[in-house]
């Protein structure tokens, strides 16, 4: 091989290359729709569009032997059901905070999982900036807070959320998309994310895998794993904490359910 030839790119390099160029993609195009006047509804459909667009034309090009599981195109790639290694994309979480200007809290997905566990993910939040990997995973903060730090839903609060905010007498903060949430905890911004109204795997399978990385508690809210790529994408509930918080977390749900 010509020492020349270009290094390929690992799982890890190739997923944020992706969530980077897809979040530039989409900041680009949101600005240049604002600007336009054009409306709430046209600005999300367009973004999830050109998003899905471009990933899903990268996945085909640099990775065409692996299956997809996305957001936009559903389950209709059938070869995930046999394949070893099967990309979860949400191409735009937070469709909702990317059709509001001056929102920041959305979100791009890149996971591989590999023979039943994380084999690379990526996860970035285009508006500010900053994009999150499993490799290099994000170091774990230290925080020093009176009061742990709980963080929900814009619109709704989950009844396990009320049971750790009453238990453990947390702070509440309201934030938007799956990737925003889970990406504050692993900021330190946060310390707890609990949702428990279900949603699809492509909404916290690259914020778990990276969460995971870093050190910090991903698992189901029985305390059980996160176990993706399932022939039914829905997964009823999810669980992101510092680790030290994780015990107590699920003391507080199911303590108070017995």
């Amino acid at each position: 091989m010509s020492s020349t030839m270009a290094r390929a790119e690992t799982d890890a390099e190739f997923a944020s290359r992706l969530a980077i160029q897809t979040g530039r993609l989409l900041v680009e195009l949101r600005a240049a729709m604002f600007a336009e006047g054009a409306s709430y509804w046209d600005v999300k459909d367009a973004g999830d569009s050109i998003a899905q667009e471009f990933l899903a034309r990268e996945l085909h090009t640099h990775r065409p032997d692996d299956a997809v599981l996305s957001e936009e195109e559903g389950t209709t790639d059938q070869r995930r059901f046999g394949a070893d290694r099967v990309w979860i994309i949400d191409p735009l979480d937070g469709t909702r905070e990317f059709g509001e200007p001056g929102r920041d809290d959305w979100a791009v997905h890149i996971a591989l999982w590999e023979n039943g566990a994380f084999g690379a993910a990526a996860v970035s939040l285009p508006a500010i900036g900053a994009v999150f990997s499993t490799d290099p995973a994000p170091p774990l903060p230290v925080v020093h807070r009176a009061h742990p730090r709980l963080i929900t839903s814009r619109n709704r609060a989950p009844y396990s959320a009320i049971l750790v905010a009453e238990g453990l007498g947390a702070d509440a903060i309201r934030l938007g998309s799956a990737g925003a949430k889970a990406m504050a905890v692993v900021l330190g911004h946060a310390d707890i994310y609990v949702h428990d109204g279900g949603m699809y795997q492509w909404d916290s399978a690259a914020p778990s895998a990276v969460a995971m990385a870093a050190g910090f508690h991903a698992s189901r809210l029985d305390g059980s794993p996160l176990v993706y790529n399932a022939r039914d994408p829905w997964l009823p509930d999810f669980i992101v904490c510092r680790p030290e918080l994780a015990e107590p977390v699920l003391d507080a749900i199911w303590g108070a359910r017995r």
